[in-house]
């Protein structure tokens, strides 16, 4: 098998080449949660997600801070809450830190803010309930859900999404869609929607969805970068690299890690340190100076629950001969 010299650079993103070797990390504390947000839930509340801390370390839970304070702590298997008691048209900095069965605490994630609206005085309205809530299943784990847009005597602040009569996510009141993962195969689901404004009233709760997801592991199809393209680029020294680029998945958290795949094997990881593009992304990926060969490219990215999505459709380069 061709080998594949790759490069590693300093900088926001993080290259973690394969090179064919077991290598397992040592022992040592949960590495840092990556993808946290935080959005306002009213004027007296912020909702904080994040994607599961993946490591050589087994995460026994996750301690939520508000600035350098500790406000709250959740297992392992949660990975979202609401930090409540908030004072009203305040700016806040948010950071989580995952924890070990043994105690030992690993670094802070990266700060996430938000700020919470101003009170309303007298604000006893709750918003329009939401309507034409509907949705598909994406492969096996996830969903798509969407709504039409409530209203308000002021403003709706938020959503909240139920999943069996529990709330399971948050999305800012701007937005009427969402992306529901972690879901098991071949399991029958109900999802409902209700908004809120500032003053934490609560609407009614929209029409139920039921959907099913697919059985067995699932496909990807779904779960996949799109709009993938691959070109051969030589550079003034003669060195060839692969121009690749394409469009992160729609997931509900932040894709930071892709897998490139050369000629059916794994390459190279690709890790954003800094913050990831939500749009078209872009990398060049270097592969030598031997004129005319070909090579099959595809990538495929690691979805907030902690899972592999789906590969992109395959492209063929060649170096110029």
């Amino acid at each position: 098998m061709r080998r594949v010299p790759v490069l590693v650079l300093c900088g926001s993103l993080l290259l973690v080449a394969s090179c064919g070797a077991d290598e397992r990390p040592g022992p040592g504390p949960p590495p840092a949660p990556r993808g946290v947000t935080a959005d306002a839930g009213s004027a007296t509340s912020v909702h904080v997600m994040w994607n599961r801390a993946s490591g050589g370390t087994e995460v026994d839970a996750y301690e939520v801070y508000r600035g350098r304070k500790k406000v709250t702590e959740v297992p392992a298997d949660t990975h979202m809450v609401d930090v409540t008691r908030l004072e009203p048209a305040t700016k806040y900095v948010f950071t989580v830190r995952a924890r070990d069965a043994d105690g030992d605490l690993g670094p802070p994630s990266a700060r996430v803010r938000a700020t919470t609206p101003a009170a309303v005085v007298a604000d006893g309205q709750a918003p329009s309930r939401p309507t034409r809530l509907a949705g598909r299943a994406v492969g096996s784990r996830a969903v798509q859900l969407s709504w039409g847009r409530s209203t308000d005597d002021r403003d709706v602040v938020s959503y909240d999404i139920l999943q069996g009569g529990s709330k399971i996510h948050s999305v800012g009141g701007e937005q009427t869609a969402a992306v529901v993962t972690g879901l098991r195969p071949g399991t029958r689901y109900s999802f409902t929607v209700r908004a809120r404004d500032a003053a934490d009233n609560v609407s009614a709760m929209s029409a139920a969805v039921r959907l099913t997801t697919a059985r067995g592991a699932g496909d990807g199809r779904g779960t996949a970068p799109t709009g993938f393209r691959a070109a051969a680029r030589r550079a003034a020294d003669g060195a060839y690299s692969l121009a690749l680029s394409w469009l992160p998945p729609r997931a509900d958290g932040v894709i930071t890690e892709y897998e490139i795949q050369l000629d059916g094997h794994l390459a190279t990881t690709l890790v954003w340190g800094g913050v990831p593009p939500r749009d078209r992304a872009a990398y060049d990926f270097y592969v030598g100076r031997e004129k005319g060969v070909s090579y099959r490219v595809r990538i495929r990215a690691k979805l907030p629950d902690g899972t592999w999505g789906g590969y992109t459709v395959e492209r063929t380069v060649s170096t110029a001969g």
